[in-house]
C-alpha cells in the first residue's frame, strides 16, 4: 500500500479503528427516515455518523456508550469531514481521472466480500480443509482419447470404461486391469496404485470422486482433461500432518543390476555405521550421502505432506514416530535412502493456510466451476433473459466478416438498438456490446469457440457483475456505507492535499509570515552546552571519571576522550554533544546546572556531565524549528478552511434527529 493510500485509510478512520462494530439497528429504523444534518442543499443521514461512531463502539452496554461530550465533539468534527467532503465535490476534484482511478481501485477491494462468488469461494476453501483432515489411498485406470476424437470415439471410450468397472465389481483384478488397460504411462509399475493423497493434489474432478468413495468402492467413469478414469478407493484415514526428515542417499543407474547390488551393499554398510553408539548422523551424511544438495546440511529436506514425494519414500517417512529415529534402507527411483526422523507437525489451523489453499483453488479447475456458478446464481438472481435468435445473427456476422466492418454492416441491418439480453428488466443491446469490444478495457482470451463468442462470454459476466454491484449499492446498507465511506476519504484526502498539506509545505513564504507571527510559540528555554558520556563498561568509569573530572568543554574534548578510551575499548561508553534546553533533556533535568563536571545514577548507568556555556532563553530561528513550523503552518490552514466553508455553506442540524441519535450512543 502506497503512502497517499495509507493516508486515505486513516482520514476514513478519523474517528475509530474497528470495522465490526453493531450499532441496534431496530431502534434507529424510521419508515421514513429523516436527515440529521443539511449542508447547503445536501440531506446527510443518521446512518452515516452512526455507521462512522459505530467503528469503535458497539453501543450495546454502558460501558460502550459515549459521554455527552464526546458525543458533541464527534458530530463537530463529523460536521467538518461532511463540510470538507461538500467542497471537494463543488471544486470537482470528484470528477477528475486521479480520483475515478483511486475510487474504483479501492471499490475493487471492498465489494469482494459482499459478493456471490465470495461465498461460494468461501465455500470451496472450506470444503477443501476439511477434505485435508483425511488422506485417501487410491487406484485408477485412465483411458485417454484418440488424436482428433470424434463423438463416436468419446462414447466408445466411455463404454470401455464402463465395461471395465463392471469387471472389476464382478471380482476381476483391479490392478490388473490397470496393468493391462490403463493409458496412464506409470501403471506398467505401479499397477494403477496413486498411494496416498489429500485435497488439492489432484485434479477437482478426480478429487471429488475419490473422496465421495468408501474403501473398497469403484467409481463411475470420470472425465477429467486426462480422459476418462475409473477410481478404486483403497484406503482412508486422518492426515498425519507434515514431517520434517533427513537422509542418506546412495544412487542406483536405472536397469544396471551391477550397480543396484553395489548400491545395496553400500546403503548396508553406512546402516550398520549409524547403528554404532559413536555415530554421529552429520558426518556420516556428509561422509557417504549422493545427494549433492544436502549432504553438507545432515541430508534435511524441507517439509514433506502425504503425496509430496515418492510413495516408497513416503511410506518409510511417515512410519517413524520418534524425533531422531532411523529407518532401514528404502528403495526409490532414485536409488537406496537412509530416512530419520527430525519433526513432525499437525495440520495447521485453517486461517494460517487459508491463504495457501485459495492460492491453489485459483489455479485449478476450481475457479472455473466457481465462476459458471456464480453467472447460474446471477442469471437467476437479476432476470437475465437473452435472445437467441438475434445472438446467432450477430455471431454470424461476425463469423463471416471483418470486424473492421461489423458495425456498418448490423447498422445496416437494423440491428443496433436491437436487444441481446435484458437484466433486471434493463436491456443490452448490439451497439452495448461493440462498443464494450471497441473500449478494449478487458482482458479478453480468445477460446477455440472464436472472436464472438469469447467477447460475448465476457460481456455477460460484465453486465451481470455490475448489475450485482447495483444491487449492493440500492439494498446493502453495509456494503453502501462503506463505499461511501471511502469515496468521501479519498476526496478527504485530495482537498486536504491540495489546500493544506502541500500547501504549507511550498510556501515558504507563507512559513515564514507564520513563523514571525507567532514567534512566541517558537522559544528556546534555558540551555546549556554539554557532553553526555553513557557508560557501557562499569570496570571503565573510574577511568573516564579521573580523564573528565579536571577538563572544561573545550571543541576538542570529545575526540580526546574517544581516542584515549574507545580506540582499545569500543563498547566502553557512548556520547553525545550538543546545546539542549535543561528541563527538558531526560539527563540534564536531573543534573545540577551549578557544576561544569558530574556524575549521575540513571536506570542503574553511570552517567558523567561536562557541562559548558550556558545560553540564555530566547526565540528559536526559522531553520531550527522549521517542521515545528510546517506543522502548525498546516493546522492553521485547516482551521481557517473549516472556517471559511462554515461561512460558505448554510448547515441545518435536525434537532429531533439528533436528540434519537443522542439517546441511542449516550450513556446517560
Amino acid at each position: 500500500m502506497s503512502v497517499k493510500h495509507l493516508c486515505i485509510v486513516i482520514l476514513v478512520f478519523v474517528f475509530s479503528c474497528s470495522p465490526k462494530a453493531l450499532i441496534p439497528q431496530e431502534t434507529l429504523q424510521d419508515n421514513t427516515p429523516k436527515p440529521l444534518l443539511i449542508i447547503g442543499n445536501e440531506e446527510v443521514f443518521s446512518e452515516e455518523f452512526l455507521h462512522i461512531l459505530s467503528k469503535s463502539r458497539e453501543f450495546q452496554t454502558m460501558d460502550e456508550k459515549l459521554t455527552s461530550e464526546e458525543f458533541e465533539k464527534n458530530l463537530a468534527l463529523f460536521i467538518n469531514f461532511k463540510l470538507k467532503v461538500k467542497e471537494a465535490e463543488n471544486l470537482g476534484l470528484d470528477k477528475v481521472e486521479e480520483f475515478d482511478r483511486e475510487f474504483e481501485m479501492f471499490k475493487e477491494d471492498l465489494i469482494k466480500p459482499f459478493l456471490i462468488k465470495n461465498s461460494l469461494q468461501e465455500g470451496e476453501l472450506m470444503k477443501a480443509y476439511n477434505r485435508m483432515q483425511e488422506v485417501v489411498k487410491a487406484s485408477h485406470i485412465l483411458l485417454q482419447f484418440p488424436n482428433n476424437a470424434s463423438r463416436e470415439d468419446s462414447i466408445a471410450v466411455f463404454r470401455m470404461a464402463e465395461k471395465l468397472k463392471k469387471e472389476a465389481e464382478a471380482g476381476a483384478d483391479f490392478n490388473e486391469l490397470a496393468a493391462k488397460y490403463s493409458d496412464d504411462p506409470s501403471a506398467k509399475e505401479n499397477k494403477g496404485s496413486l498411494g496416498y493423497f489429500t485435497a488439492l493434489q489432484m485434479v477437482y474432478q478426480f478429487e471429488d470422486a475419490a473422496f465421495s468413495l468408501n474403501p473398497g468402492e469403484i467409481s463411475s467413469p470420470v472425465l477429467t482433461n486426462f480422459g476418462y478414469h475409473i477410481i478404486k478407493l483403497e484406503d482412508r484415514k486422518p492426515n498425519p500432518g507434515e514431517i520434517k526428515v533427513s537422509h542418506i542417499l546412495v544412487r542406483t543407474q536405472a536397469g544396471d543390476p551391477v550397480s543396484e547390488e553395489r548400491a545395496l551393499r553400500k546403503i548396508g554398510d553406512i546402516y550398520t555405521e549409524l547403528q554404532k553408539p559413536e555415530s554421529i548422523w552429520e558426518e556420516v551424511c556428509q561422509a557417504y550421502s549422493e545427494d549433492l544438495g544436502t549432504k553438507n546440511t545432515g541430508g534435511n529436506l524441507p517439509w514433506i505432506g502425504v503425496g509430496a514425494v515418492l510413495p516408497d519414500f513416503e511410506r518409510v517417512a511417515f512410519a517413524l514416530t520418534e524425533e531422531g529415529e532411523i529407518s532401514p534402507p528404502v528403495k526409490t527411483l532414485y536409488g537406496f535412502h537412509i530416512i530419520r526422523l527430525e519433526d513432525k507437525k499437525p495440520i495447521a489451523p485453517y486461517e494460517e493456510m487459508e491463504a495457501a489453499i485459495k492460492s491453489k483453488i485459483l489455479r485449478d479447475s476450481r475457479s472455473g466451476l466457481i465462476q459458471s456458478q456464480v453467472l447460474a446464481m446471477q442469471k437467476s438472481k437479476f432476470g437475465y433473459v437473452e435472445n437467441e435468435a438475434l445472438i446467432e445473427e450477430v455471431k454470424k456476422v461476425y463469423t463471416e466478416n471483418q470486424k473492421n466492418n461489423i458495425q456498418e454492416i448490423v447498422s445496416q441491418k437494423q440491428l443496433l438498438d436491437s436487444t441481446l439480453f435484458t437484466i433486471t428488466a434493463k436491456p443490452k443491446t448490439v451497439g452495448d456490446f461493440i462498443g464494450f469490444t471497441k473500449a478494449d478495457r478487458q482482458n479478453v482470451r480468445i477460446t477455440g469457440e472464436g472472436y464472438f463468442k469469447s467477447w460475448f462470454d465476457k460481456f455477460i459476466e460484465v453486465s451481470l457483475n455490475e448489475a450485482e454491484e447495483a444491487d449492493l449499492l440500492a439494498n446493502n446498507d453495509d456494503y453502501r456505507l462503506l463505499i461511501k465511506e471511502y469515496r468521501d476519504g479519498i476526496l478527504l484526502f485530495s482537498l486536504m492535499n491540495e489546500k493544506v498539506w502541500q500547501k504549507a509545505l511550498e510556501d515558504s513564504l507563507g512559513q515564514q509570515n507564520f513563523f514571525a507571527e507567532n514567534i512566541d510559540r517558537y522559544q528556546w528555554k534555558e540551555r546549556v552546552n554539554a557532553l553526555i558520556v553513557k557508560m557501557g563498561k562499569d570496570e571503565s568509569a573510574p577511568a573516564v571519571k579521573k580523564f573528565l573530572s579536571d577538563k572544561k568543554l573545550l571543541p576538542n574534548l570529545q575526540d580526546r576522550l574517544e581516542n584515549t578510551f574507545l580506540d582499545k575499548d569500543p563498547l566502553a561508553f557512548t556520547m553525545e554533544e550538543g546545546i539542549y534546553e535543561l528541563e527538558a533533556h531526560p539527563v540534564l533535568k536531573k543534573a545540577d546546572p551549578t557544576k561544569t563536571f558530574q556524575d549521575l545514577k540513571i536506570d542503574g548507568k553511570v552517567v558523567f556531565l561536562v557541562l559548558g556555556e550556558k545560553v540564555p532563553a530566547g526565540p528559536k530561528k526559522f531553520e531550527e524549528t522549521r517542521g515545528k513550523v510546517i506543522q502548525d503552518f498546516q493546522e492553521y490552514l485547516e482551521k481557517d478552511m473549516v472556517r471559511i466553508l462554515k461561512k460558505n455553506y448554510i448547515i441545518r442540524i435536525n434537532e429531533d434527529e439528533k436528540q434519537r441519535v443522542f439517546e441511542t450512543v449516550v450513556n446517560r
